[in-house]
């Protein structure tokens, strides 16, 4: 136990890393656990990533979710994962710079399933892939738009937690 907030920071950045407690607790130095009272606040570390938006479902006006990549050593783009729904302020905030795609996207001839193992497509709608995302992973959360960096700034396809997000 600490009541030193720099100490509670430094334990949320560094045993996170290493030893795969996913965050702390917060509660009154003497509170003890009481069965099915809410009284502690418990702090999860998320980490997040950028990709690439190459694709998304809705319209350009009003986007549903992205579809993300990331490019590999031979430079192409592949796909990674997708995000859940867009929260309305999201959806309006992305729309506002998204632009269809150009003939030649790397994507015109990849369908994407619906959901793990499923054989129906999503009716995906392809953009010009020079947005950056932050993302979260597992379940990939759309957190901002990277304005500041461009798409060489990305992990390479393969790194990070969008490796494995889908």
């Amino acid at each position: 136990m600490t009541t030193d907030l720099a100490k509670a920071r430094e334990w949320l950045e560094t045993w996170t890393d290493v030893s795969g407690v996913e965050g702390i607790l917060i509660k009154g130095m003497d509170q003890r656990y009481l069965s099915n009272h809410r009284g502690w606040t418990k702090i999860c570390r998320r980490d997040t990533t950028e990709a690439i938006i190459g694709a998304i479902t809705g319209t350009l006006a009003r986007p549903q979710l992205l579809v993300i990549g990331r490019h590999d050593e031979a430079g192409r783009l592949r796909a990674v994962g997708r995000t859940v729904p867009l929260r309305q302020e999201q959806a309006r905030q992305i729309s506002e710079h998204l632009a269809p795609a150009d003939t030649g996207h790397p994507w015109e001839r990849v369908r994407f399933a619906s959901s793990w193992g499923s054989r129906d497509t999503l009716d995906t709608i392809l953009v010009h892939p020079d947005l950056v995302a932050e993302i979260s992973a597992d379940p990939v959360r759309y957190k901002r738009l990277r304005l500041d960096i461009g798409v060489q700034d990305t992990p390479a396809y393969g790194h990070g937690p969008a490796a494995a997000a889908g």
